[in-house]
């Protein structure tokens, strides 16, 4: 029989049994963002509060070599929430856990560590925690009966529609319960601009929360749309000619007063010096920043001109073109000012990526970088010469040109800490998986012509 329990592995038996729940899934994530999970039945949950429970690593992806394969969990109380689509009898509760080694000691390539650390580090150095909001975009397509390979929209209507034709408006409202009864602020959901398209804003807030709310987010969306009969995919290009689907993150930084400390009143942007050298070190690190926040081969086939995707090395506040945007100014709003860097897919490992993505800012931070100028016009209407002229470079156009810059990047390499090998592993190994697909443009192309 398990020991007494802390208050807070307390608390957890506690709501588990107010909230009728017959399984816990103990949760996890391996280092390119999809979910793990282990099932037990409620009656093991106390022992797993008290002692974390052990797997086999070796087959998770950037957790373990064959030889070094046992690791174990150990779960984090605060992190309970009732799975909303589980309630009919089966209710389960989710639990995020902390990957451990054998020894004891802390896995360093633990993607959620790899974040734990580095907002660790900041609060360490600069007395300051990381805010985050991310605007996950998604297609629903119809599902069964339909080919995969050649995705069918949900429904035809556009940019912020109200529509009967909206057929997705309902399944929004479901996801948007959903997740209220996951402890997340909703803030918005509409209709994005392609067809098919779609987003849903949760609140802001610590860089781990919303990188925990993020994962949430998207596995309750493809959980809500199956229900329906419906597809749901964060693929950031699923198809060719349509706008593709990003994962905007907005960014800032915050004293031990609650103070955002990016705001300063008297700047023309209501940026401060210290805002201004984070946006000089993320535009710096931008490229090598890409193979952890656009992390697939897909990602560089939403990632080029005309489609409303940045790939253009600059900042502004009316600019959609620019890397980074400044979002507009309300007053009695001072807490609200934030960068928003507009590269990201959700296809990163939000906690890479948030880590990255912190790492970079503060390098510009510490070493007093200056930011460019800001691009109020369209980079999409300059020339190869005016870019060159304005000092403008370009996001790479593939995932092994990213991946080459990010080994010549030790700020960002060392951001990923223990994950970064395995990361590059994988991530080698789907580009040349890639190489060898004969792909049916290539079959439509050349199959008759040559």
């Amino acid at each position: 029989m398990p020991s007494k329990l802390s208050p807070a592995a307390q608390d957890v038996m506690d709501k588990a049994l107010e909230d009728n729940v017959k399984f816990v899934s103990l949760q996890f994530t391996d280092v390119v963002g999809s979910i793990k999970n282990v099932v037990i039945p409620v009656s093991g949950l106390a022992e797993v509060l008290e002692k974390g429970i052990w797997f086999d690593g070796s087959s998770i992806e950037g957790f373990s070599r064959i030889h070094e394969s046992d690791m174990f969990l150990q779960v984090e109380p605060a992190s309970y929430r009732v799975v909303p689509w589980t309630k009919n009898g089966r209710a389960t509760a989710r639990l995020l856990c902390d990957v451990f080694r054998t020894s004891g000691e802390v896995f360093g390539g633990d993607p959620r560590r790899v974040l734990k650390n580095a907002v660790d580090g900041l609060m360490k150095e600069f007395g300051l925690t990381f805010h985050t909001s991310t605007e996950c975009e998604f297609f629903l397509f119809a599902g069964e009966g339909h080919n995969s390979t050649k995705p069918v929209p949900h429904d035809v209507v556009g940019y912020w529609d109200y529509s009967p034709r909206d057929l997705a408006a309902e399944v929004r409202q479901e996801v948007m319960e959903a997740l209220t009864d996951l402890g997340m602020v909703v803030e918005r959901a509409h209709h994005e601009v392609a067809v098919g398209q779609h987003e849903i804003n949760i609140r802001y807030d610590e860089a781990m929360s919303t990188a925990d709310n993020t994962l949430m987010l998207k596995a309750t969306i493809k959980a809500i749309a199956a229900k329906n009969g419906l597809v749901a995919t964060f693929m950031p290009k699923p198809i060719a000619g349509i706008n593709g689907s990003g994962m905007h993150t907005h960014q800032s930084l915050f004293d031990a007063k609650g103070d955002n400390v990016f705001y300063d009143a008297k700047d023309e942007y209501k940026l401060s010096p210290m805002a201004y050298s984070f946006i000089a070190g993320q535009i710096a690190h931008a490229r090598a920043l890409a193979a952890v926040i656009n992390p697939t081969v897909n990602s560089y086939k939403r990632l080029v001109p005309g489609y409303e995707a940045p790939v253009y090395l600059c900042w502004g506040q009316i600019n959609r073109s620019a890397l980074i945007r400044i979002p507009h100014y309300s007053p009695g709003r001072e807490k609200s000012t934030r960068l928003e860097l507009r590269c990201p897919d959700s296809s990163s490992n939000p906690y890479l990526a948030a880590a990255a993505m912190l790492a970079a800012g503060l390098d510009g931070v510490r070493r007093g970088l200056k930011a460019p100028d800001p691009i109020e016009e369209s980079a999409y209407e300059f020339t190869d010469e005016q870019l060159a002229e304005k000092g403008i470079r370009t996001l790479p156009t593939s995932l092994d040109e990213a991946l080459d810059e990010l080994s010549r990047d030790e700020v960002v390499k060392t951001a990923l800490g223990g994950a970064y090998n395995a990361f590059v592993r994988a991530k080698r190994a789907e580009c040349q998986a890639y190489r060898m697909q004969v792909t049916p443009w290539e079959l439509e192309e050349y199959m008759e012509k040559i």
